[in-house]
């Protein structure tokens, strides 16, 4: 997946660790990345839950190392990827997307099976991370 920098060389898609307040640490974040101009951009897909993630550490945070890819849907799915040396293309994200996207399916059908409305609101919540790459 790429994208078009400002000084008018290619970003890649890649994951990479974004530093809060010199003390939050948050892992596996996906970010355009150009090396030419060595210009970061957020993946717009993931920049809003991103944004809510970093409002709940408040102004004056502690020291704390997240994964992002274990909080967010997308994340974990270019982090898979990537585990098994396969291209973060367009095609191969989406094929990986709708596997995903099929599994959290499955279990929403067992979550509703047995009522867990708690479990329902996750499932329903990490769906939407998954479908906000194609709305934002």
């Amino acid at each position: 997946m790429l994208k078009s920098c400002a000084c008018g060389y290619t970003m890649k898609l890649i994951l990479r660790t974004v530093i809060h307040a010199h003390k939050v640490s948050i892992a596996n974040v996906p970010v355009y990345s150009c090396e030419n101009c060595s210009r970061n951009e957020v993946f717009p897909g993931v920049k809003e839950d991103l944004g809510r993630l970093i409002g709940r550490f408040g102004s004056k945070p502690e020291p704390d190392r997240i994964r992002f890819d274990e909080v967010h849907e997308l994340a974990g799915v270019l982090r898979h990827l990537l585990e098994r040396k396969l291209p973060l293309q367009a095609s191969e994200v989406a094929r990986r997307t709708e596997e995903r996207t099929n599994e959290l399916l499955d279990l929403l059908l067992v979550a509703d099976s047995l009522g867990d409305e708690k479990w329902k609101a996750e499932l329903k919540c990490r769906l939407a991370q998954l479908s906000a790459q194609y709305i934002a």
